[in-house]
């Protein structure tokens, strides 16, 4: 009877074993259906965004061939138009990504849940294994032996033993499997997360330029065309409200201020250079300049202890350079500027907290700037950069938002990479609240690029 008995509850075990791996490895028959919908919607959507984007490429050689005309109200009614329309169907494009983005990112969603759902059936499988091998290894394979009705009998035990034990292997084999699976599935879902909230930014800028070019066409609607000179007008206007813009400030911290129109000069060259939007690093650069109003207000006075003094109080400062990371870099970045390392102005500790010396506009600390300058000299093609100098301190914040990935050109990817500029961190680490500083330089970018550049390139 024992012997029936054995035999019962080892085919139980492997019977438990293997409905466990099969309750993972399928997939119900609904799963499957909603799979296939999903896939077939998919398939329709991009095959209309394909046909969207001819209709984009077409308006696009109508409006350079518009663009090739002498300049008339007429001429440039014809190109507000077709801007338009290649508008209009750049955001129906748009909806149809975000709305394929919204499917993909659901079947994510489903499918990791489908994962965690395997994974703890995996679990539940590995510690009933468990409590068998346990059950069976307390006893030591002599004792086992010995304790049998024959030997025929002691070898299945044995036998059984050892499938489980290839049984726990396997089963943990699995769940590693499934949670590399499932942690590739959840990197994907974020960045399809991000591509939906990249195309909704994308969406609302190509919206209100719609309403822009619109007005505008309605300006021009409201002109007589047998009425050029009313147009000259118009064009001066405009003429004019492009000389405003070049000669607006643009504040830089520790430097004289500059026309907008050098600036946006200094930015395009760092935009062939390195690929970072003109606008954004604009707006990283606004941003540094209004963190606080102690920056770029204190100097140094004691190389020892890396004290210095504020230039408004004449109060003596602690902590204004970190002594063993920046004061060596400094004194040699100064002496090769022929710059006086006590009458140079750094950025004060905000705060009283950490450290202050950052320099000039892009608030480079000395001992980074040590690490980026070389590769400011050869992009510039000069010996000694100078991080007070703007066209210097552009280059040099390019470079370093290039390494951090705002070359991407989305909203995320710029966000991201203005947080990394602020605190090292991206804007959703765990336990650093930086995210306001990503969300600000945004919100300046998105300003300088509406109500500056673009203008301008109008």
């Amino acid at each position: 009877m024992n012997k029936y008995i054995r035999y019962y509850f080892f085919v139980l075990v492997i019977i438990f074993v293997f409905v466990g791996v099969f309750s993972y490895k399928t997939t119900p028959i609904f799963a499957g259906v909603a799979l296939d919908n999903a896939q077939a919607d998919k398939a329709r959507l991009e095959s209309e965004l394909s046909s969207l984007e001819n209709e984009i490429a077409q308006k696009q050689k109508e409006l350079e061939g518009q663009k090739g005309q002498s300049v008339s109200i007429s001429r440039d009614i014809a190109i507000l138009t077709t801007q338009i329309n290649k508008a209009k169907l750049d955001i129906k494009a748009k909806n149809l990504i975000i709305k394929k983005l919204g499917g993909e990112i659901t079947e994510k969603n489903k499918k990791i849940q489908t994962l965690s759902t395997k994974i703890e059936n995996e679990k539940d499988s590995l510690a009933q294994l468990i409590r068998r091998e346990r059950e069976i290894d307390d006893k030591s394979i002599i004792v086992l032996l010995l304790s049998k009705d024959s030997i025929s009998d002691a070898y299945q035990d044995v036998d059984a033993f050892a499938s489980i034990k290839d049984a726990i292997k396997d089963s943990m084999n699995e769940i590693r499997g499934i949670k590399t699976e499932t942690e590739e599935e959840k990197s994907d879902l974020e960045k399809k997360k991000n591509q939906e909230i990249d195309t909704i930014d994308q969406l609302q800028i190509a919206q209100k330029k719609v309403e822009s070019d619109e007005s505008e066409k309605k300006k021009l609607l409201s002109i007589s065309k047998n009425k050029e000179s009313e147009y000259q007008k118009v064009l001066a206007e405009k003429a004019k409200r492009r000389a405003e813009i070049l000669s607006a400030l643009f504040n830089l911290r520790d430097i004289s201020a500059i026309p907008f129109g050098k600036a946006y000069e200094y930015a395009q060259l760092a935009e062939e250079k390195t690929g970072v939007r003109p606008a954004f690093l604009l707006a990283i650069l606004t941003q540094e300049t209004n963190l606080g109003a102690n920056q770029g207000s204190c100097y140094l006075t004691n190389t020892e202890t890396g004290a210095g003094v504020g230039i408004k109080s004449g109060n003596v400062i602690a902590n204004v350079m970190k002594p063993t990371r920046d004061i060596t870099p400094f004194i040699e970045i100064t002496t090769a500027l022929g710059r006086d390392p006590f009458k140079t102005l750094v950025s004060c500790p905000i705060g009283g907290y950490g450290y202050g010396g950052a320099m000039g506009p892009s608030q480079f600390i000395p001992s980074t700037w040590q690490i980026i300058k070389n590769r400011v000299a050869t992009v510039l093609d000069i010996k000694h950069p100078d991080p007070w100098n703007a066209k210097d301190a552009f280059i040099a914040s390019a470079l370093y938002l290039k390494d951090l990935g705002a070359t991407y050109g989305s909203y995320t990817a710029e966000r991201d990479a203005a947080c990394k500029y602020y605190s090292g961190r991206p804007c959703n680490a765990p336990n650093v609240k930086n995210a306001f500083y990503g969300d600000s330089v945004m919100g300046k970018a998105k300003n300088i690029q509406t109500n500056m550049i673009d203008p301008l390139q109008n």
